[in-house]
């Protein structure tokens, strides 16, 4: 029995309360247990130390009623009268040990000897999953208290291995030596002692060149260009004789040169470290070429979204007080705008190709200086200037969101954010076999001016692997995958739907036997994989009779897929997994945490529908929302989703009380409810921002049941609207048009596919469908759709309904479908006054 973190009140009532007749001491706490307050001690028979005592403690000792013996009399006196050993039964007591007492007396927790075997063969049994074994070799370095059941269980562990203790030298302020001589492989402490070791390599973090912790640090100063100036670093496709030919590149040293020439050239038009950069356009290396360029001489790069209409990119360009944009030759008519008031704010414009003369005319009439591309860069190469490297805590980029309800928000994001997510990234890629390589290629189709694809990017760069961009056309995007024939795919989960629609009905135009022979395939493939096995070695078979033509679909050498932007369904994550041939995995991010703050393990069938653990370098907490019975501390535990850490942005950009609003103490409130599966990794499950209360009083999650609604057959996609005047829901649903054509020539119906829409015994078919759905899924009676209309187009950019990730712009949806949303309702209740 051991209270050596316990003062003699606490060794007193141990001595007592355990009956303790016997005890072994360290020569220090030899005085402390024959202390006058510690009366119990009396009670002793006889006392052995550690090491040795001195005549003063036996005497006190003795005087007391109690034997004294040092270790080595008392190990003598073993020698001389030996006896057989005693073992004790399992239901045997181990141990009395006793709590720290932190409120009253200490409380004794009895342990009996089966309790600790079931713990070391319990952890026997968690090591056989893991290819990383303990061996003999193994060594751990003691300091924490033996009467403590963390370093207990450990050492019983290391001692049934068969491996080496060592305990530390007594003196905690010089633990480091201690584990400089010992160099241990195990290393077990409790949160202060991390708080120590983080504190420390954070200290030394700070002390380094600040370069290194910016963006232009990661990818050029100090590692890509220097480790692989020949790589293929940025490609494109040309178009030759009418059409897009094969990817030309530029090597990593090519693009640097561009990024110094093209950062000289805005130095020399009058940008001042901490102007605003305006790029405006798709995918591009020009793109990226400007915004390294910002990175190299502390410029904060800001983009407008591709995808935005005028009055957004009017909106930002004042807002975010933009003196010089990059800008795409398909866009500069849109910039010159008249309606775009803000542009004649701009002293220079650079075009990414060249500028017509009336375009140049349009941009001198406004006071904006018209640059082509090559004329820029040859402004550089003329005035050279030395770089101005930003530190870590200046501006790298302001993000603009999509705006999916009023004015876009300016997203702050600094050089460390940036910089902690890629360093992040390589700590979270290090536990895996499948290591990136400079070989690895990635398609960027998704907008740049996204979090996603930004910080796949760098991420790539700092690897030097490389980067090929799409031609433009994201209907023609499968010509890309086989041209450029990428190892990492990305996108939203509107992309995987389209993927996952194309290969089922490739299956369902099977003959019926190859068609069976597909689903055997895959359940033979998915219940290996169920069983732990990855997903290369679960049926080989199964993928060369038939999944590698999914494979081929995205290329043939796609490893790894990653789904972001909005929760992919479990249903077609399972599918990809085992039909692709490659890794499957979701994440979570927003713009606001540097994009992924969590990220599930490829190959681990656990985290199915899941968007994995919380990242390196942030936190997650859940936060109630009782207004949506959503709770932390039950079961399940949900809750809305709140981040912290070295991610996280640090402010709205000109917006400190939405600022206030979504950061409070420290955490930032994303408005997302997620649920914390057992495992610890997190599932997303509900929007907090599009609850809705209907008149009767109950509370509608709308993408939840936008998720539940869309799994149905004959819908290509669904919105669902309802509001607090309203006591039921209706929906505008975009059919599927193939099944649409079926029905209709099974009911005799030989209109077209837009005219089809319109018919009312259409649309209580779809209607019925709905139903069957709802009640599949035991939705409750006002969840359920009672009012449709059909559209025959896609929700599309077009008319501004969704963003540049597919996700459904809710106000402008409202006002597109206000009149059929009206007429609806007059159907539905009578009701002649408009929402």
């Amino acid at each position: 029995m051991d209270c050596s973190n316990g003062g003699s009140g606490a060794v007193n009532f141990i001595i007592d309360h355990a009956e303790i007749d016997f005890v072994f001491v360290q020569d220090k706490k030899v005085l402390q247990l024959l202390d006058p307050d510690c009366k119990s001690a009396s009670r002793l028979k006889a006392m052995v130390c550690f090491t040795s005592l001195t005549n003063e403690e036996k005497d006190k000792a003795t005087n007391i009623g109690i034997k004294p013996y040092s270790w080595e009399e008392f190990l003598h006196m073993g020698k001389e009268n030996p006896s057989t050993i005693l073992p004790p039964q399992a239901h045997n007591i181990c141990t009395i040990m006793y709590t720290s007492g932190t409120s009253g007396d200490p409380k004794g927790v009895v342990l009996t000897h089966e309790n600790i075997t079931y713990f070391v063969r319990g952890m026997d049994i968690f090591m056989e999953q893991f290819e990383e074994k303990m061996t003999v070799e193994d060594v751990y370095l003691s300091f924490l208290p033996l009467a403590h059941i963390l370093d207990r269980t450990i050492e019983e562990y290391f001692f049934h291995k068969g491996a080496s203790v060592g305990y530390y030298h007594g003196d905690l302020t010089a633990l480091r030596d201690d584990l400089m001589e010992l160099k241990p492989t195990l290393f077990a402490g409790v949160p202060r002692v991390f708080e120590k070791v983080y504190e420390g390599i954070k200290k030394a973090v700070e002390e380094l060149n600040p370069v290194r912790r910016t963006v232009f640090g990661l990818l050029y100063k100090h590692e890509a260009v220097k480790k692989y100036p020949q790589n293929r670093m940025l490609g494109w496709r040309e178009y030759v004789n009418g059409k897009f030919g094969s990817y030309v590149w530029k090597t990593y040293k090519q693009v640097y040169d561009e990024v110094m020439h093209i950062g000289s050239a805005l130095h020399a038009s009058g940008a001042q470290p901490g102007s605003r950069i305006g790029v405006y356009g798709s995918n591009c290396p020009q793109w990226i070429v400007a915004m390294e360029a910002c990175c190299a001489h502390s410029l904060v790069c800001v983009p407008l979204y591709d995808t935005l209409g005028s009055g957004a990119v009017n909106f930002i360009i004042d807002h975010a007080e933009i003196d010089f944009v990059f800008v795409q030759d398909k866009k500069v008519l849109q910039l010159l705008d008249p309606d775009c008031k803000s542009a004649s704010r701009l002293k220079a414009m650079v075009c990414f190709t060249s500028l017509t003369n009336e375009e140049k005319d349009k941009a001198t009439n406004i006071g904006i200086k018209p640059y082509s591309w090559e004329e820029f860069l040859h402004m550089g190469k003329e005035n050279p200037s030395t770089i101005l490297p930003p530190q870590a805590h200046n501006i790298c980029t302001i993000m603009y969101t999509s705006g999916t309800s009023g004015d876009p928000k300016g997203v702050v994001l600094t050089h460390e954010n940036i910089t902690y997510f890629v360093r992040g990234m390589d700590i979270f890629m290090e536990q895996f076999e499948e290591k990136m390589t400079v070989e690895d290629v990635y398609l960027s189709f998704l907008p740049l001016a996204h979090i996603l694809d930004r910080t796949i990017e760098e991420y790539f760069f700092h690897k030097g692997a490389s980067v090929g961009y799409y031609h433009g056309d994201l209907t023609a995007l499968r010509d890309d995958l086989m041209e450029l024939k990428p190892t990492l795919f990305a996108g939203v989960p509107r992309v995987f739907e389209k993927v996952y629609e194309g290969i089922k009905k490739a299956v369902e135009e099977l003959n019926p036997v190859r068609r069976t022979v597909f689903g055997l395939l895959y359940k033979h493939k998915l219940g290996w994989m169920n069983k732990g096995y990855k997903h290369c070695k679960a049926s080989p078979f199964a993928d060369l009779l038939a999944f590698r033509k999914v494979k081929a679909r995205l290329g043939g050498r796609v490893r790894l897929i990653i789904a972001g932007g909005a929760p992919l369904s479990s249903e077609i994550e399972e599918f990809l997994r085992v039909t692709s041939c490659a890794f499957v995995c979701q994440g979570y991010g927003l713009t606001e945490t540097c994009g992924s703050t969590t990220l599930a393990y490829p190959d681990e069938m656990c985290m199915l529908g899941t968007v994995g653990p919380v990242s390196i370098y942030n936190e997650l907490q859940l936060e109630e929302v009782p207004e949506m019975g959503y709770n932390p501390l039950g079961s399940p535990s949900c809750g809305e989703i709140c981040l912290r850490g070295k991610t996280v942005f640090t402010s709205y950009h000109k917006n400190p009380e939405l600022t206030r609003e979504t950061i409070k103490d420290g955490w930032f409130h994303t408005g997302d409810i997620g649920e914390m599966q057992p495992n610890g990794v997190v599932k997303i499950i509900d929007r907090k921002k599009n609850l809705i209360k209907l008149s009767q009083g109950e509370y509608i999650a709308l993408e939840h049941l936008e998720n539940v609604y869309g799994i149905t057959p004959i819908v290509e996609d669904v919105w669902v609207y309802g509001n607090s005047f309203k006591s039921v829901l209706v929906a505008v649903v975009v059919p599927n048009e193939d099944i649409a054509k079926k029905w209709s020539y099974s009911n005799g119906y030989m209109a077209p596919f837009s005219e089809l829409c319109s018919f009312d015994q259409f649309k209580k078919y779809v209607l019925s469908e709905l139903k069957l759905t709802a009640e599949r899924n035991k939705l409750k009676g006002f969840e359920q759709i009672k009012g449709v209309i059909l559209d025959p187009h896609p929700f599309d950019m077009d008319r501004e309904l969704v963003t540049a990730t597919m996700k459904k712009r809710r106000n402008i949806m409202l006002k597109y479908y206000q009149v059929e949303i009206d007429e609806e309702y007059q159907r539905l209740t009578g009701d002649r006054h408009k929402i």
